[in-house]
């Protein structure tokens, strides 16, 4: 099975913790040139310093912008991307705040539309020529299982990430003559920041103690246990490599077969 990367450049987004991280870690292992990006350069500084280098020649670097702000966005990823294609595109964003759909503002749909749909549009367009021009494209949103079956009390999120599934399933199409694949991966309760803080909330709001949380949480996982966020990056690799070149245009469930639909 063909999973090195060496001679691709990745691009990893929301990469100063959690999955973004694993992930960037996993491509480096493989010998992908690595950039990741998030808003604070010392946190991405940081990351960087502990990426792998299978060999001299390996090259890492990082983007610290914010992606709400388009203008700067493309500008400095026009930038990296000038300076060599970039292959892979790794399309992870920290999910909106919770709360019912019937109760969130409009300014709160348009935010998150923001944040996640127009800026990936953003960074595809900028890095889109690269990957046609190097015959080698891979596209990996990270999003949630909430695609397949709403989440309750995460209104806003539902309707943005089935938006960015969408916006995938029409770009695997589209891109798909160009050798340039596009693909969902879902995680499922995953041992990161959100995780704790969500616990923290729940427990918060509900009197119970966090163990008490996390063991009606699950409840409803067959696997009985919490993902790592190396677990996750484990199939974002996967399909980042040439031994996925056949895989496009699917959404895979990475949750302990929490997900109850096919």
């Amino acid at each position: 099975m063909n999973l090195q990367l060496l001679g691709k450049h990745a691009l990893v987004c929301g990469a100063s913790q959690g999955i973004g991280r694993a992930t960037a870690h996993e491509l480096a292992t493989l010998g992908a040139d690595v950039t990741v990006l998030a808003r604070s350069a010392e946190s991405l500084e940081k990351v960087v310093a502990e990426l792998p280098r299978i060999n001299s020649a390996q090259k890492h670097g990082y983007v610290a912008v914010d992606m709400r702000n388009h203008a700067e966005l493309r500008a400095k990823l026009e930038a990296v991307a000038n300076n060599g294609a970039i292959n892979i595109f790794i399309n992870n964003t920290g999910g909106p705040p919770g709360g019912p759909a019937n109760s969130a503002s409009a300014e709160e749909f348009l935010t998150a539309f923001n944040q996640h749909l127009i800026a990936a549009q953003t960074i595809l367009q900028a890095i889109l020529p690269g990957m046609q021009g190097s015959g080698y494209g891979r596209i990996v949103n990270v999003i949630s299982t909430s695609v397949k079956e709403p989440i309750r009390n995460l209104g806003v999120s539902n309707s943005i990430r089935g938006a960015v599934a969408s916006w995938s399933k029409t770009l695997a199409g589209e891109l798909g003559p160009h050798g340039i694949t596009v693909n969902n991966v879902l995680p499922g309760y995953t041992r990161t920041q959100r995780l704790k803080q969500i616990l923290t909330d729940r427990a918060k709001a509900s009197g119970n103690s966090e163990e008490k949380i996390a063991e009606g949480m699950l409840a409803n996982v067959p696997l009985r246990r919490f993902a790592e966020a190396s677990e996750i990056a484990g199939v974002i690799a996967f399909l980042a490599s040439p031994a996925a070149g056949y895989v496009n245009g699917i959404n895979v469930p990475v949750d302990g077969g929490r997900t109850l639909s096919l």
